[in-house]
Protein backbone atom coordinates (compact mmCIF):
# COMPACT_ATOMS: atom_id res chain seq x y z
CA UNK A 1 0.00 0.00 0.00
CA UNK A 2 1.03 3.61 -0.45
CA UNK A 3 3.20 4.98 2.36
CA UNK A 4 1.49 8.34 2.13
CA UNK A 5 -2.08 6.93 2.08
CA UNK A 6 -4.62 9.34 0.67
CA UNK A 7 -5.38 12.91 1.60
CA UNK A 8 -8.83 12.53 3.01
CA UNK A 9 -10.07 16.00 3.95
CA UNK A 10 -12.37 17.50 1.34
CA UNK A 11 -12.14 21.23 0.77
CA UNK A 12 -15.27 23.19 1.60
CA UNK A 13 -15.70 23.91 -2.11
CA UNK A 14 -15.73 20.17 -2.89
CA UNK A 15 -18.38 19.62 -0.22
CA UNK A 16 -20.56 22.38 -1.62
CA UNK A 17 -20.20 21.28 -5.24
CA UNK A 18 -21.02 17.65 -4.51
CA UNK A 19 -23.96 18.43 -2.26
CA UNK A 20 -25.41 20.93 -4.74
CA UNK A 21 -25.12 18.52 -7.67
CA UNK A 22 -26.30 15.44 -5.72
CA UNK A 23 -25.16 13.30 -8.65
CA UNK A 24 -26.23 9.75 -9.36
CA UNK A 25 -24.19 7.10 -11.17
CA UNK A 26 -22.48 8.08 -14.41
CA UNK A 27 -24.30 7.27 -17.68
CA UNK A 28 -21.79 4.52 -18.53
CA UNK A 29 -22.45 2.92 -15.14
CA UNK A 30 -26.20 3.10 -15.65
CA UNK A 31 -25.76 1.49 -19.07
CA UNK A 32 -23.78 -1.36 -17.51
CA UNK A 33 -25.77 -1.92 -14.31
CA UNK A 34 -29.24 -0.57 -15.02
CA UNK A 35 -31.52 0.40 -12.16
CA UNK A 36 -29.76 -0.24 -8.84
CA UNK A 37 -32.64 0.82 -6.58
CA UNK A 38 -32.95 -1.65 -3.69
CA UNK A 39 -29.75 -3.51 -4.59
CA UNK A 40 -26.91 -4.17 -2.15
CA UNK A 41 -23.71 -2.62 -3.51
CA UNK A 42 -20.20 -2.67 -2.10
CA UNK A 43 -17.57 -0.19 -3.29
CA UNK A 44 -14.03 -1.43 -2.63
CA UNK A 45 -11.28 1.17 -2.05
CA UNK A 46 -14.00 3.81 -1.86
CA UNK A 47 -11.72 6.57 -0.49
CA UNK A 48 -13.95 9.59 0.25
CA UNK A 49 -17.12 7.75 -0.73
CA UNK A 50 -18.23 10.18 -3.45
CA UNK A 51 -18.93 7.45 -6.01
CA UNK A 52 -20.34 5.16 -3.31
CA UNK A 53 -22.92 7.79 -2.42
CA UNK A 54 -23.81 8.36 -6.07
CA UNK A 55 -25.28 4.85 -6.03
CA UNK A 56 -27.05 5.58 -2.75
CA UNK A 57 -28.59 8.58 -4.50
CA UNK A 58 -29.96 6.10 -7.05
CA UNK A 59 -31.57 3.99 -4.32
CA UNK A 60 -28.96 1.31 -3.68
CA UNK A 61 -28.03 0.19 -0.17
CA UNK A 62 -24.31 0.85 -0.25
CA UNK A 63 -21.24 -0.18 1.71
CA UNK A 64 -17.92 1.57 1.12
CA UNK A 65 -14.63 0.04 2.26
CA UNK A 66 -11.27 1.79 2.48
CA UNK A 67 -8.08 1.37 4.51
CA UNK A 68 -7.82 5.05 5.52
CA UNK A 69 -9.60 5.94 8.81
CA UNK A 70 -9.63 9.63 7.88
CA UNK A 71 -11.18 8.89 4.47
CA UNK A 72 -13.87 6.77 6.10
CA UNK A 73 -14.67 9.56 8.55
CA UNK A 74 -14.97 12.02 5.66
CA UNK A 75 -17.26 9.61 3.79
CA UNK A 76 -19.47 9.16 6.85
CA UNK A 77 -19.64 12.92 7.28
CA UNK A 78 -20.70 13.41 3.65
CA UNK A 79 -23.34 10.70 4.00
CA UNK A 80 -24.77 12.58 6.98
CA UNK A 81 -24.66 15.97 5.25
CA UNK A 82 -26.38 14.59 2.16
CA UNK A 83 -29.09 12.72 4.05
CA UNK A 84 -27.94 9.30 2.86
CA UNK A 85 -26.70 7.74 6.10
CA UNK A 86 -29.81 5.55 6.34
CA UNK A 87 -28.69 3.55 3.30
CA UNK A 88 -24.92 4.05 3.34
CA UNK A 89 -22.29 2.65 5.68
CA UNK A 90 -18.51 2.83 5.55
CA UNK A 91 -16.03 0.27 6.87
CA UNK A 92 -12.33 0.83 7.52
CA UNK A 93 -10.31 -2.18 6.33
CA UNK A 94 -7.65 -3.27 3.87
CA UNK A 95 -9.19 -4.49 0.62
CA UNK A 96 -7.28 -7.77 1.02
CA UNK A 97 -9.26 -8.30 4.24
CA UNK A 98 -12.61 -7.18 2.84
CA UNK A 99 -14.45 -10.51 3.18
CA UNK A 100 -13.57 -10.81 6.85
CA UNK A 101 -14.20 -7.14 7.60
CA UNK A 102 -17.66 -7.41 6.03
CA UNK A 103 -18.36 -10.67 7.89
CA UNK A 104 -18.65 -12.72 4.70
CA UNK A 105 -21.66 -10.75 3.45
CA UNK A 106 -22.36 -10.92 -0.26
CA UNK A 107 -23.69 -8.21 -2.55
CA UNK A 108 -25.73 -7.76 -5.71
CA UNK A 109 -23.08 -5.44 -7.12
CA UNK A 110 -19.35 -5.25 -6.39
CA UNK A 111 -17.97 -1.97 -7.72
CA UNK A 112 -14.40 -0.73 -8.20
CA UNK A 113 -13.63 2.70 -9.63
CA UNK A 114 -10.67 4.15 -11.50
CA UNK A 115 -7.34 4.52 -9.73
CA UNK A 116 -7.72 1.52 -7.43
CA UNK A 117 -5.62 -1.32 -8.81
CA UNK A 118 -2.31 0.55 -9.03
CA UNK A 119 -1.99 0.54 -5.22
CA UNK A 120 -2.14 -3.25 -4.99
CA UNK A 121 0.86 -5.57 -5.36
CA UNK A 122 -1.24 -8.67 -6.17
CA UNK A 123 -4.25 -8.64 -8.48
CA UNK A 124 -4.78 -12.33 -7.62
CA UNK A 125 -5.44 -11.57 -3.94
CA UNK A 126 -7.72 -8.69 -4.94
CA UNK A 127 -9.76 -10.88 -7.30
CA UNK A 128 -10.23 -13.47 -4.56
CA UNK A 129 -11.91 -10.84 -2.39
CA UNK A 130 -13.99 -9.43 -5.25
CA UNK A 131 -15.36 -12.82 -6.25
CA UNK A 132 -16.17 -13.86 -2.68
CA UNK A 133 -18.24 -10.69 -2.15
CA UNK A 134 -20.51 -11.28 -5.16
CA UNK A 135 -23.79 -13.06 -4.46
CA UNK A 136 -24.88 -15.85 -6.83
CA UNK A 137 -26.12 -13.90 -9.83
CA UNK A 138 -24.36 -10.80 -8.49
CA UNK A 139 -22.33 -8.58 -10.79
CA UNK A 140 -18.89 -7.03 -10.68
CA UNK A 141 -18.23 -3.73 -12.47
CA UNK A 142 -14.80 -2.17 -12.95
CA UNK A 143 -13.75 0.97 -14.80
CA UNK A 144 -10.02 1.51 -14.55
CA UNK A 145 -6.98 3.12 -16.12
CA UNK A 146 -5.63 0.94 -18.91
CA UNK A 147 -2.29 -0.76 -18.16
CA UNK A 148 -0.96 0.70 -21.41
CA UNK A 149 -1.66 4.20 -20.09
CA UNK A 150 0.06 3.36 -16.80
CA UNK A 151 3.17 2.13 -18.65
CA UNK A 152 3.65 5.21 -20.85
CA UNK A 153 6.12 8.03 -20.30
CA UNK A 154 4.72 11.34 -19.11
CA UNK A 155 5.93 13.40 -22.06
CA UNK A 156 5.45 11.07 -25.04
CA UNK A 157 3.60 7.84 -25.93
CA UNK A 158 6.48 5.40 -25.41
CA UNK A 159 6.74 2.64 -22.84
CA UNK A 160 8.91 3.43 -19.84
CA UNK A 161 7.21 1.28 -17.16
CA UNK A 162 6.23 -2.41 -17.08
CA UNK A 163 2.91 -3.43 -18.59
CA UNK A 164 2.68 -6.55 -16.45
CA UNK A 165 2.53 -7.02 -12.68
CA UNK A 166 6.02 -7.07 -11.19
CA UNK A 167 7.13 -8.08 -7.67
CA UNK A 168 8.80 -4.73 -7.05
CA UNK A 169 6.77 -1.52 -7.11
CA UNK A 170 7.30 1.68 -9.00
CA UNK A 171 8.36 4.19 -6.34
CA UNK A 172 7.47 7.86 -6.73
CA UNK A 173 7.70 10.98 -4.58
CA UNK A 174 4.76 13.30 -5.13
CA UNK A 175 4.09 16.70 -3.57
CA UNK A 176 0.33 16.72 -4.18
CA UNK A 177 -2.71 14.50 -4.66
CA UNK A 178 -5.75 14.61 -6.88
CA UNK A 179 -7.99 15.21 -3.82
CA UNK A 180 -6.62 18.70 -3.15
CA UNK A 181 -3.63 19.65 -5.26
CA UNK A 182 -3.19 22.95 -3.40
CA UNK A 183 -2.17 21.15 -0.24
CA UNK A 184 1.31 19.70 0.11
CA UNK A 185 1.88 16.17 1.36
CA UNK A 186 3.84 15.27 4.46
CA UNK A 187 4.35 11.64 3.39
CA UNK A 188 5.27 12.04 -0.27
CA UNK A 189 6.50 8.58 -1.21
CA UNK A 190 4.08 6.12 -2.78
CA UNK A 191 4.36 2.65 -4.27
CA UNK A 192 2.45 1.47 -7.33
CA UNK A 193 2.06 -1.67 -9.43
CA UNK A 194 0.70 -2.19 -12.92
CA UNK A 195 -1.45 -5.19 -13.90
CA UNK A 196 -2.01 -6.44 -17.46
CA UNK A 197 -5.52 -6.91 -18.83
CA UNK A 198 -4.96 -10.66 -19.09
CA UNK A 199 -3.78 -10.84 -15.49
CA UNK A 200 -6.87 -8.99 -14.25
CA UNK A 201 -9.42 -11.00 -16.24
CA UNK A 202 -7.76 -14.36 -15.59
CA UNK A 203 -7.63 -13.71 -11.85
CA UNK A 204 -11.35 -12.89 -11.76
CA UNK A 205 -12.27 -15.97 -13.81
CA UNK A 206 -10.02 -18.19 -11.73
CA UNK A 207 -11.95 -17.19 -8.62
CA UNK A 208 -15.33 -18.05 -10.09
CA UNK A 209 -16.59 -15.00 -11.96
CA UNK A 210 -17.75 -15.14 -15.56
CA UNK A 211 -16.83 -12.31 -17.91
CA UNK A 212 -19.78 -10.70 -19.67
CA UNK A 213 -17.88 -8.06 -21.58
CA UNK A 214 -14.61 -6.13 -21.70
CA UNK A 215 -14.34 -2.74 -23.39
CA UNK A 216 -11.12 -0.83 -24.05
CA UNK A 217 -11.50 2.94 -24.42
CA UNK A 218 -9.34 5.44 -26.30
CA UNK A 219 -10.08 8.07 -23.65
CA UNK A 220 -9.21 8.92 -20.05
CA UNK A 221 -11.38 10.77 -17.54
CA UNK A 222 -8.71 13.42 -16.95
CA UNK A 223 -5.65 14.81 -18.71
CA UNK A 224 -3.12 12.25 -17.55
CA UNK A 225 -0.64 13.40 -20.23
CA UNK A 226 0.00 16.91 -21.53
CA UNK A 227 -0.43 15.74 -25.13
CA UNK A 228 -4.03 14.56 -24.67
CA UNK A 229 -6.88 16.74 -25.93
CA UNK A 230 -10.57 17.04 -25.14
CA UNK A 231 -13.71 18.42 -26.75
CA UNK A 232 -15.97 18.33 -23.71
CA UNK A 233 -13.64 18.47 -20.68
CA UNK A 234 -14.74 15.00 -19.60
CA UNK A 235 -12.92 12.62 -21.94
CA UNK A 236 -9.30 13.09 -22.96
CA UNK A 237 -7.86 11.35 -25.99
CA UNK A 238 -5.01 11.50 -28.51
CA UNK A 239 -5.03 14.45 -30.95
CA UNK A 240 -5.88 14.17 -34.63
CA UNK A 241 -3.05 12.58 -36.60
CA UNK A 242 -1.85 10.45 -33.68
CA UNK A 243 -2.85 6.77 -33.49
CA UNK A 244 -5.59 5.95 -30.99
CA UNK A 245 -4.28 4.10 -27.95
CA UNK A 246 -6.10 2.44 -25.03
CA UNK A 247 -6.29 4.79 -22.04
CA UNK A 248 -8.99 3.15 -19.90
CA UNK A 249 -11.12 0.02 -19.86
CA UNK A 250 -14.29 -1.32 -18.31
CA UNK A 251 -15.52 -4.81 -17.64
CA UNK A 252 -18.63 -6.49 -16.34
CA UNK A 253 -18.62 -9.96 -14.83
CA UNK A 254 -21.04 -12.01 -12.75
CA UNK A 255 -21.11 -14.97 -10.40
CA UNK A 256 -23.11 -17.83 -11.93
CA UNK A 257 -26.17 -18.82 -9.93
CA UNK A 258 -25.67 -22.56 -10.19
CA UNK A 259 -21.92 -22.89 -9.76
CA UNK A 260 -21.47 -23.57 -13.48
CA UNK A 261 -20.60 -21.24 -16.29
CA UNK A 262 -23.62 -19.62 -17.91
CA UNK A 263 -24.07 -19.16 -21.62
CA UNK A 264 -22.03 -16.28 -22.99
CA UNK A 265 -23.81 -12.93 -23.20
CA UNK A 266 -23.27 -10.43 -26.01
CA UNK A 267 -21.33 -7.24 -25.40
CA UNK A 268 -23.44 -4.08 -25.10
Amino acid sequence: MSERGFISTLTSMTWRVWLSRAPGPRPREVDALGDVAGLRLVHLQCHLGLETLQFAQAGARVTGLDFSPAAIRAAQDLAERSGLSDRARFVCADVYDAVGALEAQTFDVVYVSAGSLCWLPSVERWAEQVAALASPGGRFYLHEKHPVEWALADDQPVFTHPYFEEPDPYVEDSESTYTDSARGLVNRRNYQWNHGIGEIVTALVRHGLQLDWLLEHDWAVRQVFSWLVTDDGERWTTPAGMPRIPLSFALLAHRPTNGHRDAAKPNP
